[in-house]
């Protein structure tokens, strides 16, 4: 397996903002991280680019209640995303609370562990089209732009998305705003 990326290139001396709008408007569907990749703009700014219907911004003072509300929501796909692993994990959100610095969570759910809630800087409901169909998720940015964690609308057997879950979600694009 070969170590080196191969990067589009677009017209010479072409800005970072100016080929993310290039490489969006040539590919709608195109995964935010690899355009943020690709022209060294952060993911929160890549996002930024998308259409304004596709995200609502929710402030990070909120963090608490919307996880909250998450955790009502039964069992979603959590994913990280990092540049070496993207790690998706089907559970329920347990509810949490803060003690040392952090936003502890467990309960009976693979989902557990510790959340630096202090580092997230934006939250975006994000609701686009990914490879032909319909994505829905919460995403948790930190102060750089980059995505802490998300949290997906499942899908049933067939792929549609659970409509429990998307009647929740479509009511945060209004709830915590």
């Amino acid at each position: 397996m070969s170590d080196s990326l191969t990067i589009e290139t677009g017209p010479a001396g072409e800005e970072p903002l100016a080929r993310a709008r290039r490489m969006l408007a040539e590919k709608p569907d195109s995964m935010v991280e690899s355009v943020a990749k690709e022209t060294g703009l952060s993911t929160r700014a890549v996002l930024e680019l998308m259409p304004a219907e596709g995200r609502v911004l929710i402030a990070p003072e909120r963090f608490e209640a919307l996880w909250q509300e998450l955790a009502t929501w039964g069992t979603v796909m959590f994913l990280v995303h990092t540049p070496d692993i993207v790690l998706e994990c089907e559970g329920a959100l347990p509810v949490g609370s803060f003690g040392h610095g952090y936003y502890n969570i467990h309960g009976d759910s693979p989902i557990g562990g510790h959340i630096k809630a202090s580092n997230c800087a934006a939250i975006y409901v994000v609701d686009r089209q990914l490879t032909s169909r319909r994505v829905c998720s919460v995403q948790f940015f930190n102060g750089d732009g980059e995505v802490m964690f998300k949290v997906f609308v499942r899908r049933d057997a067939q792929r549609a998305l659970l409509p429990d879950q998307l009647d929740r979600f479509e009511a945060l694009k209004t709830k915590f705003v």
